[in-house]
Formats: C-alpha cells, structure tokens, sequence
C-alpha cells in the first residue's frame, strides 16, 4: 500500500479519472468538512443506521493508514464528530468517508485529518445496534469493499480496486506529467488547438469516423 500512496501522491483524482473511465467515483455530495481534503489509503467499512456504534467498533479495529468508510444509507443523522476523529488521528488513519451525518464542525473545519461526510448535523445517533464490519458497502453511491484504494482531494473521492490500482496510478503519473508539458507550452503562448491534434479529430468525426481527442508534441 505504501507504493500507491507514493503514485497517488504524484496524481490526482481528474487524472485517475481520465486514464480509467470506469473507475467508481463517490457523489459529490460528499464533501471534504475538514482543513486537508488529500487522503489515500485501504478501506476499512463499516455499515449501520442512525446509530454510531458500529463506527466506534471499527474504529478500534482500524489499522494505521487505512480509511474508514461509513454507509450511513445517506441519512441526516451524525455518526461521528470531533471524538471520533481524534481517535482516528491517534490511531493514524488516512481520513474518514461519512455518508451520512457529521458534527462538531467547530473543530472538524481545522482538523488535518481528512473527513468527508453527506451532511453536516447536530444530531447524533443512538448507540444500541452492532454495526456491520468489514462487508461490501454502499458509500457515495459506489460499492466499496474492504481494502479497496480510497484516494480523495480537491475535486472528490474514487475508488480503486488493489489489482488494478498500481497500473492505474502509474497512467496517471504519466498523464500528469504530459499536461505538465501542455502546461509549459500554454504559458509560452501556444494556442490549446496547437497542443491537440484538434484539425485532425474534428475531420474525422465529420466524415462519421472513430476519432480520439489527444495531446501532441
């Protein structure tokens, strides 16, 4: 896990995006509550209903660098706060996904921890009912499994899975690396049309043929 942290640091979740159309992206209604939205890391999951035991549970049986996912059903009801995400910290956790409730905003919004939620609520839930651990869940609209890659930022939340996560990443460094170059020619003044076979994509798709937007030397 520690070179996917180490590839996913060098990417971000546009380019994951761009070199993988497939790849599971959480609803963006899941929004970074927190000072720091970059988090990376094997998902821990844990599925209950208006009620926060089951995120207590799995935060005690949560390893250091993994991500706690929490399927709330999207429901307006708090199931962590500012506690949870202290304990989190001190048990080193890459960050926190909540579809569901989360409060104490008052200390969340500068917590360095990342910790993302559906709704932001005073009310929290009951603690009487046993969560489920570390089973398939529903989160942001995706299934999300247990050690499933969870990387996040500014622009959301995807959802790798480990087999095909190193060959993923690795594009996306490179894809990052190539708009760096765009990047340098923009500035320098070259035109967007100039750094894409733009002429060619558009003859193409007028003469109805496949075709394929792309950047050029």
């Amino acid at each position: 896990m520690s070179d996917f942290r180490v590839l996913a640091a060098q990417a971000d979740t546009s380019a994951i995006c761009d070199v993988d159309k497939g790849v599971r992206v959480m609803s963006p209604e899941l929004r970074c509550r927190s000072a720091n939205p970059i988090l990376c890391g094997p998902a821990v999951t844990v599925r209950c209903r208006e009620d926060f035991l089951g995120v207590v549970q799995a935060i005690e049986v949560a390893r250091s660098g993994d991500v706690l996912v929490v399927d709330g059903g999207g429901r307006p009801t708090a199931l962590a706060g500012e506690l949870f995400a202290r304990a989190a910290m001190a048990r080193g956790l890459a960050g926190l996904v909540v579809d569901g409730g989360y409060r104490d905003m008052g200390f969340i919004a500068t917590c360095e921890l990342p910790v993302y939620s559906r709704l932001v609520t005073p009310m929290a839930g009951t603690t009487q009912r046993l969560g489920v651990l570390n089973e398939p869940v529903s989160c942001g609209g995706v299934t999300v499994r247990p050690g499933d890659l969870v990387i996040a930022d500014r622009d959301g939340i995807v959802v790798l899975d480990p087999a095909g996560a190193e060959a993923c990443l690795s594009a996306a460094v490179a894809l990052k690396a190539t708009e760096a170059g765009i990047a340098a020619r923009l500035s320098s003044g070259a035109g967007l049309g100039a750094c894409v076979n733009l002429a060619e994509h558009t003859q193409r798709l007028a003469r109805g043929e496949p075709s394929t937007l792309r950047f050029t030397p």
